[in-house]
């Protein structure tokens, strides 16, 4: 079984529609935030990779809309690793709000490459680092 990281968020006014509902786009800038510390909770900031010359973009991502998160929601944002591997690295979302309801699932895939758009391998120290986060049986590396 594999570690999840959790982030708390509270969805403000602005996130929201008229609706009152969070704007399906702003979901991704809540997983990019619950990612960002997870990679600080593992000792790393982003910052920090690319001034190593290691960044991470995007390449593939897939939400699922369950429910709609509403203005003040708490939500905790949980994040799993599902691969790491080579120039490669996967992750998994649940957003479930304060009283457990699940609200979004997601997944993101990203490749490692260097501020020159050029691949490189994923960082041993950050392969280290996600290991208990990955699923049983997914080495990383």
């Amino acid at each position: 079984m594999r570690m999840t990281f959790k982030h708390q968020h509270r969805v403000t006014y602005a996130e929201c529609t008229v609706g009152n509902h969070i704007y399906y786009s702003n979901y991704l800038q809540l997983l990019e935030a619950a990612r960002g510390e997870f990679f600080r909770h593992l000792g790393t900031t982003f910052l920090q990779w690319q001034e190593r010359d290691a960044i991470f973009p995007v390449v593939e991502c897939l939400l699922r809309y369950r429910a709609a998160a509403r203005y003040d929601d708490v939500l905790s944002i949980e994040v799993s690793v599902t691969s790491a591997e080579r120039v490669r690295m996967n992750f998994a979302y649940r957003i479930v709000n304060q009283n457990g309801q699940l609200i979004l699932e997601a997944e993101t895939k990203h490749v490692c490459t260097s501020l020159a758009d050029k691949p490189k391998r994923l960082p041993e120290e950050l392969t280290a680092g996600l290991q208990p986060y990955l699923a049983s049986g997914q080495p990383a590396g």
